[in-house]
């Protein structure tokens, strides 16, 4: 690993050869040299959970490689962090994942030791019955596919490292029928399923594989009018995330729900996530989906597959 770092790149915001790419200063003066060295890779890193998890991973000092189709918004997010790597790269096909794990598996600083996926695509609401059966199809191939081309070309890369960690973010919405966002609630279980499946798949790879489950919106500036205080910031869940990639939660389960009782900041910043969100419980107005959210929150029994700090 030293030889690949004294290797690499020696001028910040160096075009790789497709020109899509940057590669960070690496040498005697990064204050990564002599941390946790095998990059970080964050998909999806322009979201607003995605910004917050590559914010918290640099600040700690890890080697982060950016992932978004977004080629404006990486450079500003690479304006923020000094060091911060970013490749402009769309996983919608299979195409698209094998091309961008053949990068990764070239990277200058050898092959990264983790991978946090904080993808989905647009939110629209509508009732499932008044909608065509292609917009249900759409709603996959934006929130459920993108995650499989994904895992499958990038967890082959991750096994290149002794002991690597793939973590998925997970919406509300999964469990209990989200009104007005059906298609979301369906999209949202099935990628649960997914994170199950992939878990189990990959118990022969030197990969452990986990979703981190967050049962309800982020609270974020833009919603702060009409957000419930319960609700997590994306600090919180971009810290969790990181403790997942870590091992620093306990248990191996598939499925990690987030601690819905333990997280309160300020009000930050949401990410991706934040779809039309359901009304905040309050003692006069409770409707069925707060009902309904409540009594997830409350009584529900997790899994063999699942944990719950």
């Amino acid at each position: 690993m030293g030889l690949a770092l004294g290797l690499a790149a020696a001028v910040i915001g160096r075009r790789t050869r497709s020109g899509h790419g940057r590669i960070p200063v690496f040498g005697r003066n990064n204050p990564m040299i002599g941390t946790i060295s095998s990059p970080l890779v964050v998909l999806g890193a322009t979201g607003t959970l995605g910004e917050r998890v590559v914010a918290q991973a640099v600040a700690e000092r890890r080697p982060v490689i950016a992932v978004a189709r977004d080629a404006g918004a990486l450079e500003h997010l690479a304006a923020r962090h000094a060091g911060l790597a970013t490749l402009v790269a769309d996983i919608a096909t299979e195409a698209d994942a094998a091309a961008l794990a053949a990068r990764l598996h070239a990277w200058p600083d050898g092959p990264p030791g983790a991978v946090v996926a904080a993808i989905r695509g647009a939110a629209q609401g509508g009732r499932v019955l008044a909608a065509p059966a292609d917009f249900l199809r759409r709603r996959l191939d934006e929130d459920l596919i993108p995650h499989l081309v994904a895992a499958r070309h990038l967890l082959p890369v991750l096994a290149r490292q002794a002991r690597a960690s793939y973590v998925l973010i997970g919406g509300p919405g999964a469990e209990q029928p989200w009104a007005g966002y059906g298609h979301h609630s369906i999209g949202a279980a099935a990628l649960r399923m997914l994170a199950r499946v992939l878990h189990e798949e990959a118990r022969t790879l030197p990969v452990r594989v986990q979703m981190l489950a967050v049962d309800t919106p982020a609270r974020s500036a833009a919603n702060a009018g009409h957000a419930c205080m319960q609700w997590p910031d994306a600090d919180a869940i971009a810290s969790h995330a990181l403790r997942l990639v870590a091992g620093a939660v306990a248990g191996h389960a598939a499925l990690v729900r987030f601690p819905l009782g333990a997280l309160s900041r300020p009000p930050g910043l949401s990410d991706d996530l934040d779809v039309g969100p359901p009304p905040c419980p309050s003692d006069t107005n409770h409707t069925d989906d707060a009902r309904a959210l409540l009594r997830r929150i409350s009584v529900d029994v997790p899994a063999p597959q699942e944990f719950r700090p």
